[in-house]
């Protein structure tokens, strides 16, 4: 058997805490084994045997680590993979992978030359609601898919106090780098690479001068036309979802569940973890034979983000496909390279 993958995170704030730390502790294919934490020292109250660093350059040294989690803020993302790459270790890096595609293609070059994995942490695709989204579309229900609205929807309408996420020179900021990386990820994996794009932006809530409602049109060959849109001012928000075809229509709401439990301290080994309500359910409606339309509900399955680290175990230790592909990146990068920074707030 396979020994477990020395891990570090880089960042024990709440991306450490929530989305990392509980699932490196649950899978037995990861140590979790360091962390960087240069004020309070909190990660030793859960994890005991954890190591805490005071610094990056630390805990880069440490020559008994594996994997590296690049969980800062999003400038840092280049520079930091770029280190612990540089460093020989694998990298599992948030969304954004990067500010620029030209970036990405550096990392991706320097994990090449140094033997290791650049892993992007796509979470969100396995949310409970896409991976229903992703049956429907899979199983062919629908027909030809005509028209897909992917949405995700905040509001917060005052600006954020962490400074750089309102500053529009520093790089990655605005909410398009934020969510809309999640949900273009979303779509590009369901629907491929599109063969043109339309980008609107906006900066809406007073005072801001980053990107906070992001909207991309993309267009695909036999005419399928998808839509995504993330937005800081939806106080009463549409479904998150809604396909049409050439069969019927399918739509569900934003329900997962998976960021409120962790938050709230559940365990992703709890029997209760990734379930959502029952009234969460999707609306499927199909045309019958007669021509009416009939209308059912579809519950989501579980959501699943151990599956994320399971998908990085395989990678690492037994070579298999990690299912986001860098190719994916790529396309995500180059629609988020159309939005331009906003002149005024």
């Amino acid at each position: 058997m396979s020994l477990p993958i020395s891990t570090g995170l880089l960042a024990y704030g709440m991306s450490g805490r929530v989305f990392h730390a509980p699932f490196l502790a649950a899978h037995p294919g990861f140590q979790l084994q360091a962390v960087v934490e240069r004020t309070r020292k909190e990660a030793a109250a859960t994890y005991p045997a954890v190591q805490s660093y005071n610094s990056v350059a630390e805990l880069l040294a440490d020559d008994t680590l594996e994997l590296v989690v690049v969980n800062t803020p999003n400038f840092t993302h280049f520079d930091l993979a770029r280190q612990a790459l540089e460093a020989g270790k694998h990298v599992l890096l948030e969304k954004p992978v990067t500010a620029t595609l030209a970036e990405l293609d550096v990392l991706l070059a320097l994990a090449e030359k140094q033997g290791k994995l650049l892993l992007a942490y796509q979470n969100r695709r396995w949310d409970a609601d896409f991976q229903l989204v992703r049956q429907v579309v899979e199983s062919g229900r629908l027909g030809q898919l005509t028209e897909a609205h992917f949405r995700f929807d905040r509001f917060k309408p005052g600006l954020n106090p962490k400074v750089f996420k309102e500053d529009p020179i520093v790089p990655a900021s605005g909410f398009h780098y934020d969510l809309g990386a999640h949900v273009l990820d979303e779509a590009l994996s369901l629907f491929g690479r599109p063969e043109q794009v339309q980008v609107a932006q906006a900066s809406q809530r007073p005072g801001s001068r980053v990107v906070d409602f992001f909207h991309a049109h993309l267009t695909y060959a036999a005419g399928l036309q998808v839509f995504v849109t993330v937005s800081l001012l939806a106080a009463a928000p549409v479904p998150a979802y809604v396909l049409h075809g050439t069969q019927g229509s399918f739509q569900k709401r934003r329900a997962d569940v998976q960021e409120t439990q962790l938050a709230a301290g559940m365990l992703p080994t709890d029997e209760t973890y990734g379930w959502e309500p029952a009234e969460a359910a999707g609306q499927l409606t199909l045309a019958e034979a007669n021509g009416q339309l009939s209308t059912t509900t579809l519950e989501a399955p579980r959501g699943s983000y151990p599956a994320l680290f399971e998908a990085a175990y395989q990678a690492i230790r037994h070579g298999q496909p990690y299912p986001v592909r860098a190719e994916e990146l790529r396309w995500q990068l180059e629609i988020l390279e159309q939005t331009v920074r906003p002149a005024h707030g």
